[in-house]
């Protein structure tokens, strides 16, 4: 299942080697993990779930809006620990993730296809590369999504 943890923010961006790669105000960041198994479809149904969640306030102070709704912008970070697996020992296991050849080119797939749902730039941070991802969350709102576990 493709997993994404999703962030709202006021601001975040990703920093590679001190220069920032992507920045954005109000909207959200992603952290994107890929598992072997992912396919687009996997990618389509979490950039149109994203796309659409009313975790945005109206003019009531309600999450009603979406990220269309408001034009909020999105930043996009490649995460592969999100697969990581405790159950033994003390140190991560990370084999459920997907190997670089296989997730890069399904991230720059999701983030073609966010970009094209929301008719603008998706930045992010540089694939396999060590980030530093800044933000300021809004509310805090987080909200974590599986493809294969829509609910």
């Amino acid at each position: 299942m493709m997993r994404v943890l999703v962030q709202r923010v006021r601001e975040a961006s990703v920093t590679v080697d001190g220069r920032i790669t992507g920045a954005i105000g109000a909207g959200l960041l992603l952290l994107v993990g890929i598992e072997a198994p992912d396919s687009r479809a996997d990618s389509e149904w979490l950039v149109k779930k994203i796309s659409q969640l009313r975790i945005f306030d109206d003019d009531d102070g309600v999450m009603n809006r979406s990220l269309l709704d408001c034009g909020g912008e999105v930043l996009a970070v490649s995460q592969f620990t999100l697969f990581a697996t405790t159950k033994k020992g003390n140190r991560p296991g990370y084999s459920r993730a997907a190997r670089p050849e296989q997730s890069s080119p399904m991230f720059d797939e999701f983030v073609q296809l966010m970009s094209a749902a929301l008719g603008k730039a998706v930045p992010t941070g540089v694939f396999g590369a060590d980030m530093q991802v800044a933000l300021v969350n809004d509310g805090p709102v987080t909200i974590w999504l599986d493809s294969k576990a829509p609910e």
